[in-house]
C-alpha cells in the first residue's frame, strides 16, 4: 500500500546556512489490511514524511509509491483518506455541511453523501452536534470531524497524522474503535503518533524514526520479545531486618501501609525473586502478589531516543 526507497527531505535554512535534514534515506513498506504505527518524538520527521507521501511537499531524493502508483499520480488520491496534524476547516459550516462539501469534491451522489454522513457522524460520536458550526467545536471535536472527512470517500488507505491529539480518554477510545473497524472493513491504516499505549493496543507493525532516521521496524511481538524485563512483588508482614536485607542487596522497594513493593530487574530475575520469597517466608511474612512485566513499547522507544542523544 505504501513503499519508500531512500526517501529524503532537506530544507534550506537560507543563503549561506547549512540545510536541515528532516528525513534521511527512509525505506518503508506498509502492507495491505494492517494498522501501521509511525512513531517518533517531536521533530523526528513524521509529518514531513506524511506530507511527502500525500504530495504536499516534494522529496529531495528517493522514491515512493502509494497503492502501486508513483508519487504525483493524481488519480490515486481518490482512493486515499488523509487527516493532517493541523488541519484547517471552514468553521462557518456545520458538521453535516462540512462533510457534504467534501463528499461533493469526490463526486458522490446526494444519496451516497446522506448515507455516509449519517454513518460517519455516528462513528466519531458527533451525532448530537451535526448541526453545530465547527467554530463552536472543541479541539477534540474538530479532530473527530477531521477523521470523518478522511473517510467520506470510503478510501482503501487511511493516513492519519497524530489522530489522538487533543482527545480525552473517551474520545481516544472512540477513535481507536474507528481504526479497528477500518481494519476489520479491509482498510489499511497508516498513522503517526507519540501516544504509545494507543499504538501498542492497535498496531500490527510499527516503525520508529528519530531525527529523520529509521531506527526500528517490525511487528510488536518481534520488537518487544517475550523476555521478562522486571518482576514486581508485594510482600506483607515482613520484619524490619528483612526490609533492610532487601535494601542491602540493591533491590528497589517502597512501603505502602503495612506492605512493601519490591522490583526485581535484570538477568537471573527468577533467582532473585526466589531469594526474596525465601526471606519473606522465613520471617513469617507472605507474598501478596508477584507480577512479571515484559519489555514495553515505551521502553523500546525511550531506548532509541536515548541512543540518538548519546550519538549527538
Amino acid at each position: 500500500m505504501i513503499r519508500t526507497e531512500g526517501l529524503a527531505k532537506e530544507f534550506s535554512s537560507g543563503i549561506g546556512k547549512k540545510s536541515i535534514v528532516a528525513v534521511r534515506g527512509l525505506d518503508l513498506e506498509v502492507r495491505k489490511g494492517e494498522i501501521f504505527g509511525f512513531l517518533g518524538p517531536n521533530g523526528a520527521g513524521k509529518t514531513t514524511t506524511l506530507k511527502m507521501l500525500m504530495g504536499l511537499i516534494y522529496p529531495t531524493s528517493g522514491n515512493a509509491w502509494i497503492l502501486g502508483k508513483a508519487l504525483g499520480d493524481v488519480d490515486v488520491k481518490n482512493r486515499i483518506g488523509y487527516l493532517p496534524e493541523h488541519p484547517y476547516f471552514y468553521d462557518y459550516l456545520t458538521a453535516r455541511e462540512f462533510l457534504d462539501f467534501y463528499g461533493r469534491l469526490f463526486d458522490l451522489t446526494k444519496a451516497e453523501r446522506r448515507e455516509r454522513i449519517e454513518n460517519l457522524i455516528l462513528k466519531v460520536g458527533l451525532d448530537r452536534f451535526q448541526d453545530v458550526q465547527l467554530r463552536k467545536f472543541s479541539k477534540g471535536m474538530l479532530q473527530r470531524i477531521g477523521i470523518a472527512q478522511a473517510l467520506i470517500n470510503d478510501p482503501e488507505l487511511v493516513v492519519l497524522d497524530e489522530p489522538m491529539s487533543g482527545l480525552d480518554p473517551i474520545g481516544r477510545k472512540e477513535i481507536r474503535d474507528v481504526i479497528l473497524w477500518l481494519r476489520d472493513s479491509g482498510k489499511t491504516v497508516f498513522f503517526s503518533s507519540h501516544i504509545l499505549p494507543d499504538v501498542e493496543m492497535l498496531c500490527d507493525r510499527v516503525a520508529i524514526i528519530v531525527k529523520g532516521t529509521l531506527r526500528d521496524i517490525g511487528r510488536l511481538d518481534e520488537l518487544l520479545g517475550e523476555t521478562v524485563s522486571n518482576v514486581e512483588m508485594v510482600l506483607q508482614g515482613i520484619g524490619e531486618p528483612v526490609v533492610t536485607a532487601i535494601g542491602q542487596r540493591g533491590y528497589r522497594y517502597s512501603t505502602v501501609g503495612d506492605k512493601i513493593a519490591v522490583t526485581v530487574a535484570g538477568d537471573a530475575a527468577d533467582d532473585k525473586v526466589e531469594e526474596i520469597v525465601r526471606l519473606a517466608m522465613d520471617s513469617g511474612g507472605k507474598v501478596v502478589s508477584l507480577t512479571p512485566h515484559k519489555k514495553t513499547l515505551e521502553e523500546l522507544f525511550v531506548a532509541h531516543v536515548g541512543e540518538e542523544k548519546e550519538v549527538a
